[in-house]
């Protein structure tokens, strides 16, 4: 069978009926892959990121070694900006990304995304940027996923599957947090709870984290003792720091977009020497300021660990810390803002933590929860999922008695976030990046048939109204409504209703378009101002 009629419509309906099962068995597959290359990428930047102290405790004893240290930073900064000025998928977090080849506006070469961004990561979080691993772990799982697909010639929608199962091992892989990574796969990546979503994520993100936990261990990333459970009548505590946090969430995604925008403006600074400015400022605070570098893994654990940090201190590096991740991540290059943006939500629960300790006089032990707390909250403010959220704090930290004030913390701040109408920050972010692409560029083939799937939410357009009343959009023909475990095929008169599946065909280089315009139809499962 050519590659044409293996695209063509039978096959692509043929596929779809038949698939399922083997999604499971894909997903482990590409989940083991994935699993194989996170451990060996975290591995690279731990080892690294002990290198990096180790430079500075040297140079601080031999100072006229600093020359050096900063000919091979700027050496590495420009060989990252040659990195991503010739493949610009590699940019950033990656997660962006990953959701733009999902809704069909970009391409992604997968084997030019895993070398790149493998390297590119390493090479930035390692020298010291304050940029995290999972957001190119995300994009290296998903770029897994797509090689998976291309490799065995599976069909678009089954590619698609495969690009998110990858996208959750990256996530699981990264964090040890299995639940997290199909959460986010879910309710970022897809935003909807499909069950093919689930099933093919799930299988991924368990494979993923098996391997992981066999090089790592089993123990939670973030491995706290002795957490304090927040007494009931304290409840109003965190009411108040999701109100805080849901606001200076708020002030994260302005901040990040506005000094990307600082970057575009300086012109008199060529794109391959952009990443050298970040870089040259991290000696600095090498020096004087070594907790903000790197992701912010060893600054949380510290910050719960250690309990006489002074208030001046903590300001201190709350602010660097900030500022620092801004610099880093607005430069272009190769690495995430999950673990920095934790970091930060972290600074801001030991701040909160510290002034309710001595405004209310209570057990000082309770500083440690309200961290946990800010982190997950800060986190829902900032990227809008708070299931995620909720979630990944719970698997990293490995304590679920919080889970009751993470998941209130975490609404809160999403609420807060919502009504004063911030955009989560990866559509933002991706809403830039296809500005700063060709938009002209046709995604697909039109002799292709592409299979899409929308669930239809609660108000919506298409919500309570029979096929035949409805003006769909050109190039597309609605196939089948799936609504539980039944699969309807739709007539003139069916009656689509909240929580259905529609599948819709269409020729592939109009899937983007179509996305956008079902997607609108069908409704978004979060409140728009």
């Amino acid at each position: 069978m050519n590659e044409t009629n293996k695209h063509n419509t039978y096959n692509s309906l043929f596929h779809w009926h038949n698939f399922r099962l083997k999604l499971v068995f894909e997903g482990i597959a590409v989940g083991i892959i994935t699993g194989l290359l996170i451990v060996l990428y975290r591995f690279a930047l731990e080892k690294l990121m002990l290198l990096l102290a180790e430079i500075y405790k040297a140079l601080s004893v031999k100072p006229f070694l600093i020359p050096v240290w900063i000919g091979i930073l700027i050496l590495i900064g420009y060989l990252l900006g040659i990195m991503v000025k010739r493949e610009p998928m590699i940019s950033g977090s990656g997660i962006p990304q990953v959701e733009g080849v999902l809704l069909g506006k970009v391409k992604m070469n997968w084997w030019k995304v895993i070398i790149g961004k493998f390297f590119g990561g390493v090479l930035a979080i390692g020298s010291g940027l304050s940029l995290g691993r999972e957001g190119p772990s995300v994009q290296l799982g998903a770029a897994v996923g797509q090689g998976f697909g291309k490799i065995f010639k599976r069909i678009k929608i089954e590619e698609k599957y495969l690009i998110t199962s990858g996208a959750s091992a990256g996530l699981a892989a990264a964090f040890n947090a299995p639940l997290a990574g199909v959460m986010f796969a879910l309710e970022e990546v897809h935003k909807n709870f499909s069950p093919l979503v689930l099933i093919s994520a799930l299988s991924a993100a368990l494979s993923a984290d098996y391997v992981s936990s066999g090089f790592f261990g089993l123990k939670p990333v973030l491995n706290f003792r002795n957490l304090s459970v927040l007494p009931l009548n304290y409840y109003l505590f965190i009411i108040v720091l999701g109100i805080i946090i849901g606001i200076l969430g708020i002030g994260f995604n302005k901040t990040i977009l506005s000094t990307l925008d600082l970057y575009s403006k300086l012109k008199w600074i060529p794109k391959e020497f952009r990443i050298i400015v970040p870089l040259i400022i991290s000696i600095i605070l090498g020096f004087f300021l070594p907790q903000v570098l790197g992701g912010g893994h060893d600054l949380i654990v510290s910050l719960v660990n250690s309990s006489n940090i002074s208030i001046t201190l903590l300001l201190t590096i709350l602010l660097v810390k900030f500022l620092f991740t801004m610099v880093s991540y607005g430069s272009g290059a190769p690495g995430g803002i999950f673990l920095p943006l934790l970091a930060i939500g972290a600074l801001i629960g030991n701040v909160y933590g510290f002034a309710i300790v001595h405004l209310f006089h209570i057990d000082q032990s309770l500083t440690s929860t309200f961290i946990i707390l800010a982190m997950a909250g800060y986190f829902a403010a900032v990227v809008r999922a708070p299931i995620t959220g909720t979630i990944l704090i719970t698997e990293m930290t490995g304590s679920f008695n919080h889970l009751f004030p993470l998941a209130m913390v975490s609404i809160t701040a999403y609420i807060v976030a919502d009504f004063l109408g911030s955009k989560p920050i990866y559509e933002s972010l991706l809403e830039r990046f296809l500005y700063k692409q060709d938009r002209g560029v046709i995604i697909g083939d039109k002799k292709h048939k592409a299979i899409l799937e929308f669930a239809i939410c609660m108000g919506s357009v298409l919500d309570g109204k029979e096929v035949k009343a409805v003006k769909w959009p050109s190039h597309c023909l609605l196939v089948a409504v799936k609504r539980g475990e039944q699969e309807i095929i739709p007539k003139g008169d069916t009656v689509m209703q909240t929580g259905d599946y529609l599948i819709v065909l269409t020729n592939e280089d109009r899937v983007s378009k179509i996305n956008d315009s079902l997607q609108r139809m069908a409704g978004s499962c979060e409140i728009e101002n």
